[in-house]
């Protein structure tokens, strides 16, 4: 029987656990908060994450890395992404020594600007065909609750790719897609985290849909050209990973990144939209780290940068608006 641990009890930790345990995957989550651990573990539930949420008896929860590790065929992490390192370096003595690495995380590395399949090779030591990535517009709220989602597995080993989609796959309820692209299919999930922190910002001013349209397609612009950069495959950021994800997580309620940037955009200070969200918005710290990658292959991307100047530098949202908006226009082409 295939075997996941899966590190990280949080809304998509939980959520992705009881997807891979009701596609029959002997799975168990690693917590480091007790109270979690017990709630999954012994009532099938996490009244801090998902409230209401029955998860499947047969999932259990451990605050031991090395139990949670023992015999895995899979190594989901599931972490905010700026903990990666230093939480997968505690925990690379117990990793099996043939199990997948799957990413769950939708940021790049502050500091050394490194996709978290990069970082989870170089902590980890393994090579990147045992690591895969799973991203899209994977609304927790919506699939914990039994609504249909799609999603993306990426991984340039089409064996373990296809090993991972089984090990996810519930029909009719959640549907992965596969993808060798993992670069494209993690900027993709990276970058349309900033785009959202705009359009929220842009919401939250009272502003209308044509704003919000120009900024998700000239941000769907801004990640094909890093992405073209980087050597990503164009096609990926017309799918599930790219598009899909940008209209999700740009467009509803539920994302935290669009959330956290409507409570700028209404005035609250940083402090207080990250008291008001509660839970991890990667696209507050990940702009950094987007916006260092982007000027360190000479791409330029102008919705990147004045989120970074409202959320960090003390720009006013008014100000963000008036500097996009002035800027020389351009031939408007696809990826351009």
């Amino acid at each position: 029987m295939t075997k996941a641990a899966v590190f990280g009890t949080g809304s998509w930790g939980t959520t992705f656990g009881m997807i891979m345990a009701r596609a029959g995957v002997e799975t168990t989550l690693w917590g480091r908060r007790a109270e979690i651990v017990e709630a999954i573990d012994l009532r099938h539930e996490n009244p801090d994450y998902l409230p209401g949420v029955t998860l499947p008896p047969t999932m259990r929860a451990t605050g031991d890395p090395a139990r949670a590790l023992e015999g895995a065929d899979f190594v989901v992490l599931a972490v905010p992404s700026q903990t990666l390192r230093a939480n997968l370096t505690a925990w690379k003595p117990h990793l099996p020594r043939n199990a997948v690495l799957v990413s769950l995380m939708k940021g790049i590395e502050l500091g050394t600007t490194k996709r978290m399949s990069e970082v989870i090779m170089e902590v980890a030591e393994v090579p990147q065909e045992r690591v895969a990535v799973v991203s899209g517009p994977n609304l927790v709220p919506e699939i914990a609750q039994g609504q249909p989602a799609a999603t993306v597995v990426a991984c340039p080993d089409e064996r373990t790719m296809e090993h991972l989609q089984e090990a996810c796959h519930v029909p009719p309820w959640f549907r992965p897609y596969t993808n060798p692209d993992v670069v494209g299919v993690e900027l993709g999930g990276a970058v349309k985290n900033v785009i959202a922190l705009a359009v929220g910002v842009a919401a939250g001013m009272g502003m209308g849909d044509n704003v919000g349209a120009m900024l998700m397609t000239r941000g769907l612009a801004e990640i094909s050209r890093l992405g073209a950069a980087l050597g990503a495959d164009p096609h990926t950021f017309a799918g599930l990973a790219g598009m899909g994800d940008l209209v999700a997580t740009c467009t509803s309620p539920l994302s935290r990144n669009r959330t956290f940037g409507v409570n700028l955009g209404k005035g609250m200070t940083l402090a207080q939209a990250v008291a008001a969200t509660r839970q991890t918005a990667e696209g507050v710290k990940s702009c950094e780290s987007v916006l260092e990658l982007a000027r360190k292959h000479d791409v330029e991307m102008p919705i990147t940068e004045v989120v970074v100047g409202v959320v960090h530098d003390g720009m006013t949202p008014d100000e963000a608006g008036v500097l996009l908006m002035s800027r020389t226009p351009k031939p408007e082409r696809y990826g351009v």
